[in-house]
């Protein structure tokens, strides 16, 4: 793997932005040290509450007897909807999630009732002694069906530009088809859970496992029928999160907290795995259907194309989530005529959520699906057909189908980096040697690019807020609205802010995220993380900054211009003092040395009744090329190599940035791959623990993983540091792995027939369309 070389660390301000610093709570993660909100010791009187699940998928409650859960050992309180004193649908954008089912069952796996008992396995048992008497009714679970009949959440949304008639009259060829990608679980190593504390005003204080604080604050005081200003969230980290926690998370802390409201006690909630996979929702399915008109040299002419987002039985956030995948069909190719709709299909299942990526996946999945197509009905290398239908600054090949201009063409360039570093041209006639020779085992090899919007695409959302103390040791307490979730942004924050003050990474110390200390934030999530909250500390920084230089050059009798912050110090002309003591000095004078920061992403905006505008602020590019090797008598297949260049602008971290790349290539090849969500057909998740449901293990990573970050290509927009985000484009890369996948199962038809080759490519799904293809060619013969 390549790994850039360790920066230079000076001793007064070692790990400024820029360096490749480990995540400050790497020893801790790896030591156990590190405290999460089941580690957390409450009271001596806390009570756990544990949920009792629905065993349909769809129907009324006639009867819910729960005298032997009340009259189960250690049991307090049963809790049911009557009992909640305010809102009882905690739907984050959209009503339809109730917070316990209140007469009618949505899905299998729905909270009907909540237990409060002395410990974690009372609660738990107690949970199973329910009996409960359903009307079933008929549910839908097969995504085309519902879509067949109309079955949504929400309206059907639509962009469209050019003559898409005229494309598909007077293009070479058309093609049409259908698509399926399935869901993907988040899989956090830690669970979801909650903690609540009363507090003697009568508020509430809740320590989540969530990306989003400040709708879960907002959602307990409306559960509990009080004012945000009672309830507090705190949030120090999080074993994993994915999108998982966005806003499935606010559902147990509301419980927790409503628990502890009637008791009067805290109140602790962790839900076992099994249950976790039931309850809490997943990456959306999609199902597309396409018609592409292209010309013989695989330049795309025009593209109709639906996509169906599975969202399940609620809205969640499957608005924005299907509108992202409108919004990354194109990927990296320019459409010049398109008409492209997103339904948002109801099922009777859990409501599916946010995962890495947020729909940007499935959309980009369903395109590079068609680009394969179009590849083989040329007889052309699909690498060529990618190339050819780049985004250019020529002809007016720079505008979306959406209506943003594309202001930063990156990908060509960095495509034909890869293609070289990676030798791709070379190993393709490698392997075509191969695949001569070798009847069985079948190589494959596809080089993918990624094109991601960046900002979240409700526009509000984009805005954080940071909070900034200074101590008159020269300490430094910072606070901000983003979560911790392992992917390093505390220390990406605090690296702004030691490069802002010029001080060592040591004197500054991250508190945990808490909506007492900056209000109305956004979630972690869109890959925004540092961007905005990066934005909102250094703003915060520059604050305390700008009134340390008015004291200084006052102080010491010079002007603004000569106080330089550097490596520690602070020098006034020819005097020099310490950052330390300068904050002493200041404090004496009454210089406020604590200051909010705050900021909003510019230039964005959406029309959504024309379906134009500019909705991203930047794009982050990214390429992968994987080779694997297939067994075509089993359908097993192994990546023997990746090589990955990513744009990351102006690297805030390199050995973060470097981290996230690998991590996200290997989610996104374990959605493409092994991970399958199957429902039974009786609504029930089959695939409900890591037994059944595979996710890729140290032994899946390539033997071989190239990742360079792409040098000198800082972001021409004025984002922190000229960086860019790296938190969810990486995942798209995966999709070479799928598409090597695919050209392994191609060679078996010397690449005259496509196959047919759905998301996830399990093993049974390879072994099928390995037969597929051998049949052709019986066929041919």
């Amino acid at each position: 793997m390549r790994r850039l070389p360790q920066a230079r660390n000076s001793r007064a301000t070692a790990g400024l932005a820029g360096h490749p610093l480990r995540h400050e709570s790497a020893v801790g993660h790896v030591t156990g040290q590190a405290s999460y909100v089941d580690d957390r010791r409450g009271p001596a009187d806390t009570l756990y509450a544990y949920p009792g699940l629905s065993s349909i998928a769809r129907g009324n409650i006639i009867s819910m007897d729960l005298s032997a859960v009340q009259c189960a050992p250690g049991v307090v309180d049963v809790i049911t909807s009557n009992d909640i004193p305010g809102h009882r649908d905690i739907g984050a954008v959209f009503p339809g999630d109730p917070l316990l089912a209140d007469g009618e069952v949505l899905f299998y796996g729905q909270v009907l009732f909540v237990v409060v008992a002395n410990s974690q396995l009372a609660a738990r048992r107690a949970a199973r002694l329910a009996q409960v008497e359903y009307a079933p009714i008929d549910s839908h679970l097969d995504v085309e069906e519902a879509l067949a009949e109309a079955y949504f959440v929400r309206p059907t949304h639509r962009q469209s530009r050019g003559d898409l008639d005229r494309a598909q009259a007077t293009a070479d060829k058309q093609l049409t088809g259908e698509f399926h990608s399935g869901g993907q679980e988040q899989m956090y190593l830690e669970g979801q859970a909650a903690m609540a504390v009363p507090q003697d005003d009568g508020g509430m204080l809740v320590y989540a496992s969530t990306q989003h604080p400040s709708e879960g604050q907002k959602l307990v005081a409306e559960v509990l029928n009080l004012p945000m200003s009672k309830v507090t969230v705190d949030v120090r980290r999080m074993g994993g999160a994915f999108g998982g926690k966005e806003t499935n998370a606010n559902q147990w802390s509301c419980i927790a907290a409503l628990a502890a409201h009637r008791s009067g006690r805290s109140v602790k909630l962790r839900l076992a795995r099994a249950d976790d996979f039931a309850a809490t929702g997943k990456r959306h399915p999609f199902f597309s259907r396409y018609q592409v008109a292209f010309d013989n040299d695989g330049t795309i002419k025009g593209l109709d194309l639906e996509l169906a987002g599975n969202c399940g039985m609620s809205p969640d956030l499957s608005d924005a989530i299907v509108d992202r995948a409108m919004f990354h069909a194109d990927n990296c190719y320019f459409l010049p005529a398109a008409d492209i709709r997103g339904h948002r299909v109801r099922t009777d299942t859990v409501s599916h959520t946010a995962f890495r990526g947020f729909g940007g996946p499935q959309g980009m999945l369903a395109m590079e699906n068609i680009i394969e197509q179009v590849a083989t009905a040329t007889g052309l290398d699909p690498l060529d057909v990618r190339k050819r239908n780049f985004y250019s600054a020529e002809d007016g090949r720079d505008t979306t189908h959406y209506g943003q201009k594309i202001e930063q063409h990156i990908i060509g360039p960095l495509v034909e980096r890869l293609e070289n570093t990676a030798n791709y041209r070379a190993r393709r006639q490698e392997i075509s040697a191969f695949n001569a020779q070798s009847p069985v085992l079948k190589r494959g090899l596809a080089l993918t690019p990624v094109k991601f919007g960046i900002s979240f695409t409700v526009q509000h959302l984009n805005q954080a807020g940071a909070l900034l103390h200074v101590y008159t040791d020269g300490s430094i307490q910072l606070n901000h609205g983003g979560t911790e979730m392992g992917q390093g942004l505390y220390t990406k924050v605090a690296q702004i802010v030691a490069s802002e003050l010029q001080v060592d990474m040591s004197r500054i110390t991250c508190t945990s995220t808490r909506t007492d200390k900056v209000p109305n934030t956004s979630p972690t999530a869109a890959s925004s993380g540092s961007d905005l909250n990066g934005m909102a500390a250094r703003d915060a920084a520059r604050k305390i900054k700008s009134r340390l230089t008015t004291f200084a050059a006052g102080h010491f009798g010079v002007s603004e211009s000569e106080i330089v912050f550097e490596q520690g110090e602070v020098k006034a002309g020819q005097e020099s003092i310490s950052f330390a003591d300068l904050a002493q000095l200041a404090y004496l004078q009454r210089i406020s040395l604590s200051a909010t920061g705050f900021y909003k992403t510019p230039k964005i905006h959406y029309n959504r009744d024309m379906a134009n505008g500019r909705p991203f602020f930047y794009y982050a590019y990214g390429a992968a090329v994987s080779e694997v090797v297939v067994d075509t008598l089993t359908g097993e297949y192994r990546l023997l190599q990746a090589d990955i260049c990513q744009d990351v602008g102006q690297s805030l971290n390199p050995a973060l940035d470097i981290g996230q790349i690998e991590g996200g290539f290997i989610q996104g090849m374990g959605w493409l791959t092994s991970e399958e969500l199957i429902w039974g057909e009786d609504g029930r998740l089959q695939t409900a623990g890591p037994a059944s449901y595979k996710i890729p293990a140290i032994s899946d990573t390539p033997a071989t993983l190239n990742v360079e970050l792409l040098p000198d290509s800082p972001n021409t927009e004025a984002t922190i540091f000229h960086s860019k985000a790296v938190g969810e484009p990486p995942l798209m890369l995966g999709i070479s792995v799928w598409a090597a996948i695919r050209d392994a199962i191609g060679s078996l038809a010397d690449h005259r027939a496509s196959p047919a080759l759905n998301a996830p490519a399990t093993p049974e799904r390879v072994l099928l369309a390995c037969a597929d293809m051998q049949k052709f060619m019986e066929r041919q013969t």
